[in-house]
């Protein structure tokens, strides 16, 4: 069965786990703009970033059958630097015009500040006034408290609920992100989800609006997360209809509505 990875940073990845990736069925990935590690300090290297994300990353998958595409966006570890994410926001238009671009993202909280709060409604004004996507980071700290604000500030916004991904849930979120209308993501990393767990949510809740992937970065993460979750769930009974629904055809349903996803 093939799937698509929905949320992956391959900048820190390498060639070989592209090769890997396509030996396991994945047919494209989107990569949602990220903290590389280390704040950055001038414009010019998130354009820099930005480039790279629409260019060369899109040739390197290619070389192993995988389409590429990116989200764009100031993540939030980065927004406490109000004048420069400001500085950002204002530059990086030209690159959502770029043709494998599906979305704006991630974007949201961290620290859960009003900082944070200003840079993550400037940027949802960016994707309202465009009609993007959105790809939301929900905290790795204080979680439950700050999908609750994320959530009371999506309510607010005039951004249709299908078009928002609120990423990284667990169990005491993610009836909150399903009571909100949007999609809902569940993330298969060390620090987030396990296979099992993931696995447990999707029995409780149904596979409708979920979307799985491994958000593999430069921290300790798998790439091929996914297809290791869609074996167990092949093992415990789900099935290949609700596999295929959460790995396939629920990503397509929400990256398609940018009209340039074609997995």
């Amino acid at each position: 069965m093939n799937f698509i990875e929905p949320h992956v940073h391959m900048v820190s990845r390498t060639t070989d786990e592209y090769e890997r990736m396509a030996w396991s069925g994945c047919t494209a990935v989107v990569e949602p703009a990220f903290w590389l590690g280390s704040d950055r300090t001038c414009v010019g290297s998130f354009l820099d970033y930005f480039n790279h994300l629409t260019t060369f990353e899109p040739a390197r998958a290619s070389r192993y059958g995988i389409k590429h595409f990116a989200c764009i966006g100031l993540n939030p570890k980065e927004a406490n630097n109000k004048s420069l994410a400001l500085d950002v926001i204002s530059a990086f238009s030209p690159y959502l015009d770029r043709p494998t671009v599906v979305g704006v993202g991630e974007i949201g909280f961290n620290l859960i500040n009003d900082t944070e709060e200003e840079i993550f409604r400037t940027q949802l004004e960016v994707a309202r006034k465009r009609g993007m996507l959105v790809v939301v980071h929900s905290p790795h700290q204080n979680k439950a408290v700050g999908v609750k604000r994320t959530c009371q500030i999506l309510e607010e916004m005039d951004i249709p609920r299908e078009r928002i991904l609120l990423d990284h849930n667990t169990e005491e979120t993610i009836e909150d992100s399903l009571r909100l209308g949007v999609w809902a993501g569940l993330t298969i990393y060390p620090t987030k989800l396990s296979p099992e767990r993931t696995a447990a949510i999707l029995r409780r809740y149904g596979v409708e609006r979920m979307i799985i992937s491994s958000a593999a970065d430069w921290g300790e993460s798998d790439p091929l997360s996914v297809p290791r979750t869609m074996a167990l769930m092949r093992r415990q009974g789900f099935t290949p209809a609700q596999i295929e629904t959460v790995v396939w055809r629920n990503p397509i349903t929400f990256y398609n509505q940018s009209g340039r996803f074609s997995p």
